[in-house]
């Protein structure tokens, strides 16, 4: 399968024989004219070197052969069984006079901070800092140091790898943008401030791009013009800028970001549903390989547009976005789009009279049912807000039980309540003729004042509300008695107990950080830009379109904030700066941890793994600190004493003790590890 051919590997991870040449090979469907193919035996094959991602494409990956000195460029031979036989070409030759550069601590350039800035607000911030993978250029703006570079290039391989895997090429699109096209799209007015806009010096429009749907839509609908040319997925990794009111957190929400953007489009809805698809378990392989814990769930929409969505969620206590899931099963979801299921038992029968009782200074539902000594969950909560378009102004009441909230993003869905806002207290008074935090349902005029409640308050009786008089509150009251029946809807944020909407379980709400979206876009953006193709029927009609996010410099943030301690940040071995650290006792006064130190060095690059060799001449503990704190998964010290006794001391990130590793077995051992965590990812 050519599609899953990798790009030639380099030879700088391999160990160089003095006594062969070393050349790369590459998959070739048939050799030039008049040049010699033979097979390879066995006793032309000396050794397959092995490449870090050998084993998921063993066949297939294009590998590090040495060959006899004999050979000469260029060179044809067929690799496998004669049954199955995949004819390579001598891509390039590495002479054995090329020398590895060793890295080391002392010869690059990283500082450590022991105090984060006072500035600093959330623990990823604060370690990026410290580890000096970060540096302030200005508000919400960073300049990436050659450590934490090192983190961001390991995540954008492994989202290029799997993009590409999926069958999405790349491409790159301008960051700075012509206003025409959004002006086309509708959201040069739509889009707030968050939106940079500059003049050039023609005085022309021009935005520094947030995002990219209307740009990719303009490339494909100037040469896709078939059904035959779909589908197509087209992506990026760029930098993007939005004018954030206020940039907090460090990287997790700055205003220029680096950001995978993918655009697919499609003949039909049913192959963008397929792409759709494609991409969820694309992003769920991302997020696996990275080595996060994360859970992927339906969102809105938001300001992007379009039909399904859903957003992936990096676990962290300190996320801002609350996710409600069902362990018992897949159901997972945004709070702002978790279903509150209705009650299953019927609404009681009213069994108390309507009376009204002073609750002087009483305005939160929890102080009333304080005083009152009911339970918060007999108490309903009024919520004034009002619809205002070219037609006039709504006055409508928000209906919630006293212990839950309003979700915003479900009530703005209602008819008749997009846009809303929260009324005034001058609106309040007019429209109830009392001041907010004794409004109530009881006595309203329908004609002027539109009820909505809460799936949870239909289902009520007896409840205390508020009496539209200062002061007062009402007990026993109830629908169909008191009050008319109202509008019902669900307009409330779950809470961890609720039921599940596919009714598997009990829901829990977790914290995350967004780190991907994926949306089915439909025709938002095709139709307002004429994005359309011909037919098999030869006829014109507008493209289908989905939009997959993944915030690259986000997810070195959402990381951090996953994984650290006390001592300083805990990397996953996927996106770590380095593997492993070297970590040598006294390397400059002892020759013998100097010549081991180097010989484990270059055995481990040859093993293929990313290790850095600290030679600094400082006191252990600040080496230990200073590796600890930039969150190397694997550490390696050298001592004489071990070395006597022909031993490695070995401590892993995460654990509480070093164990001493017979020389002789390291390489095995960190290898075993490594793939064990490669497992558990």
């Amino acid at each position: 399968k050519p599609d899953l051919f990798l790009s030639t590997v380099g030879a700088t991870p391999f160990a160089l024989d003095p006594m062969h040449r070393h050349f790369v090979t590459q998959p070739t469907l048939r050799p030039p004219q008049d040049t010699h193919v033979f097979r390879l035996q066995s006793n032309f094959l000396i050794e397959l070197a092995v490449h870090r991602l050998h084993w998921r494409f063993a066949a297939l990956d294009a590998a590090l052969w040495k060959l006899p000195r004999m050979f000469r460029l260029p060179i044809f031979f067929h690799k496998g069984r004669s049954h199955a036989k995949l004819l390579c070409r001598v891509k390039s030759c590495f002479l054995n006079e090329i020398k590895s550069i060793v890295m080391r601590t002392s010869q690059f350039f990283f500082t450590t901070l022991k105090e984060a800035p006072s500035d600093a607000e959330v623990i990823s911030q604060k370690l990026m800092l410290r580890a000096g993978l970060i540096k302030r250029a200005a508000a919400g703006i960073y300049t990436w140091m050659p450590l934490g570079l090192k983190v961001l290039r390991k995540v954008e391989n492994i989202i290029r790898e799997e993009m590409n895997r999926a069958g999405a090429f790349e491409l790159l699109m301008p960051a700075v943008q012509p206003a025409e096209l959004w002006q086309e799209s509708k959201r040069w007015d739509k889009y707030g401030p968050e939106l940079l806009r500059f003049k050039d010096r023609h005085q022309r429009d021009f935005v520094i791009g947030p995002t990219h749907e209307e740009v990719i839509t303009d490339v494909v609908r100037r040469d896709v013009k078939s059904y035959r040319q779909l589908p197509l997925n087209l992506y990026q990794i760029q930098t993007k800028f939005r004018d954030e009111i206020r940039p907090r957190f460090g990287v997790m929400r700055g205003r220029e970001f680096l950001m995978k953007d993918a655009y697919s489009f499609h003949a039909s809805y049913a192959d963008l549903e397929r792409e759709y698809k494609n991409m969820f378990e694309t992003y769920c392989r991302i997020f696996n390989r990275l080595g996060l814990k994360f859970r992927a769930v339906a969102a809105d929409t938001g300001s992007i547009g379009g039909t399904g969505s859903h957003e992936f969620h990096v676990l962290a206590d300190s996320g801002e976005d609350a996710i409600a899931f069902c362990p018992d099963s897949d159901y997972a979801a945004n709070i702002e789009l978790a279903e509150g299921v209705a009650p299953a038992s019927p609404r009681g029968a009213a069994s108390q009279a309507l009376t009204k009782v002073p609750t002087p200074g009483k305005t939160a539902c929890a102080d009333v049912a304080a005083l009152l000594g009911l339970p918060l969950q007999n108490t309903v909560k009024a919520i004034a807000v009002v619809n205002e378009d070219e037609s006039g102004k709504r006055f409508i009441l928000l209906l919630l039980r006293g212990d839950h909230d309003l979700n915003e993003i479900k009530a703005s869905k209602i008819d008749g309540l997009s846009p809303f806002r929260f009324a005034t207290e001058a609106e309040i008074i007019e429209s109830l003729g009392c001041k907010p935090g004794y409004i109530g349902p009881v006595g309203v005029d329908s004609s002027k004042v539109r009820v909505i409640a809460d799936r949870t308050v239909a289902a009520m009786s007896d409840f205390v509300c508020g009496a539209n008089e200062a002061d007062f509150h009402l007990t026993g009251a109830n629908f169909g008695r008191d009050l008319p029946e109202p509008e019902v809807f669900d307009i409330r944020n779950v809470l961890s107990g609720d039921t599940s909407p596919d009714g598997k379980g009990k829901l829990e709400i977790c914290r995350g950080i967004e780190v991907g979206h994926i949306f089915q876009l439909r025709t938002t953006y095709t139709e307002a830009l004429q994005c359309i193709f011909l037919d098999e029927q030869g006829k014109n009609q507008v493209m289908e379109m989905g939009c997959y996010g993944v915030g690259v410099t986000r997810i070195v943030g959402a990381a951090i904030e996953q994984g650290n301690d006390e001592k300083g940040i805990v990397f996953p071995t996927a996106i770590a700066p380095f593997e492993i650290c070297i970590v040598p006792m006294a390397y400059a006064k002892s020759e013998a941890v100097k010549t081991a130190s180097d010989k484990l060095y270059a055995e481990l690059k040859a093993a293929g793994f990313d290790v850095v060799l600290d030679d600094r001449n400082e006191r252990p503990g600040v080496m230990f600190a200073d590796m600890e704190l930039i969150g190397i998964p694997h550490r390696l010290v050298i001592g004489e004493r071990g070395l006597a006794n022909g031993q490695i001391e070995y401590k892993g990130r995460r654990d509480a003790e070093a164990c001493m590793i017979a020389g002789e077995n390291i390489v095995t051992f960190l290898r075993e590890k490594l793939c064990s965590n490669a497992a558990c990812c």
